[in-house]
């Protein structure tokens, strides 16, 4: 049965507060559509059943469920199933591909943003690496205060500031989180492979890397090797570099792992000098999340899902239908 969710003029007088176009189409495809409980559904978007029976009820009555999806998110919540049905994910969220020359990283970040504010839970303890889907997830955490959650930032910094500065945007999710920053107080590439493995064994590198195993929610971006890399762009490996990377098989990086196509680990000099946490323990993680988009980032976020480093995938309708494709 084909069902339809128009919103109803109106929106916010829909019945349940604080319950946008979105939710209520997620709630009406999954209920309708896919067949699910109102206990797994509540359970999946982290929301209470009797929210769930409530907006059911109330999408029937107003006339936002008729008889085939029309609102624009219908085509991104089919794009969702699928990515999740194929890719064995615990959750997808598409957003609309926006007008050509526009940045999709803030579209993505503010769903990012959006999500971890939903699922890390009170006092919990978030990782997060570095980039502009980053920095836009940020701005978009919905504000605590006094919980006690923690932020781990799971990458060193780079010199040359700019506004993706991985500490930057570490100070700005502790703000929006009233939370205590852990940072590697070390750069991101260290000058070499010897340097490195002296950094990462001293006292506070260790210890702050180390909590990447412990860690409740993970919010990772990917860094793609295509000529429009921001890596690239921002300076932070050089076009001698991203040439080298692509002959030994990278297609880009997850919190510095360079991977290949198929999601294996790529040998490189400058592998054995990146500052990061080792891939078992970001493995160890309850929930990573991927916030990666841009059809230029399809080979890096399907190496990600090859090597298990996400859960929940946030990327854009471009990339998810590229992805399917």
């Amino acid at each position: 049965m084909n069902q339809t969710q128009t919103a109803p003029a109106g929106d916010s007088e829909n019945g349940e507060a604080g319950a946008d176009a979105a939710l209520i189409a997620r709630i009406c495809w999954y209920y309708f559509k896919e067949g699910q409980t109102q206990d797994a559904i509540a359970q999946r978007l982290k929301i209470t059943r009797k929210r769930v029976n409530r907006i059911l009820g109330e999408a029937r009555e107003s006339g936002f469920v008729q008889i085939t999806i029309t609102d624009p998110v219908g085509a991104c919540v089919e794009l969702e199933a699928l990515l999740v049905a194929r890719f064995g994910l615990t959750r997808a969220i598409v957003v609309p591909a926006p007008m050509a020359d526009t940045d999709v990283r803030a579209f993505i970040g503010a769903a990012a943003g959006r999500y971890v504010s939903q699922a890390l839970p009170p006092g919990g303890a978030l990782g997060i690496n570095w980039g502009g889907t980053i920095n836009a997830a940020a701005q978009n955490l919905k504000r605590r205060s006094g919980d006690g959650s923690r932020v781990v930032l799971l990458c060193g910094g780079l010199a040359q500031s700019t506004y993706i500065n991985p500490f930057d945007n570490a100070a700005m999710i502790a703000r929006a989180l009233d939370a205590t920053c852990y940072y590697v107080t070390a750069p991101m590439f260290a000058e070499t492979a010897a340097l490195r493995d002296a950094l990462v064994a001293s006292e506070p590198v260790r210890s702050v890397l180390a909590m990447a195993r412990d860690l409740d929610v993970a919010l990772l971006s990917a860094i793609d090797l295509s000529d429009q890399s921001k890596a690239l762009e921002y300076g932070v490996i050089s076009p001698e570099t991203r040439r080298a990377l692509l002959e030994a098989g990278a297609v880009g990086d997850i919190c510095g792992h360079y991977l290949t196509a198929e999601g294996a680990t790529v040998t490189h000099p400058l592998t054995a000098r990146i500052v990061n946490p080792t891939l078992a323990d970001l493995l160890l993680i309850k929930e990573r999340v991927l916030a990666a988009g841009g059809v230029q980032k399809v080979a890096i976020i399907r190496a990600a899902l090859r090597a298990g480093l996400c859960h929940v995938l946030i990327t854009d309708e471009d990339a998810a239908g590229a992805l399917l494709g």
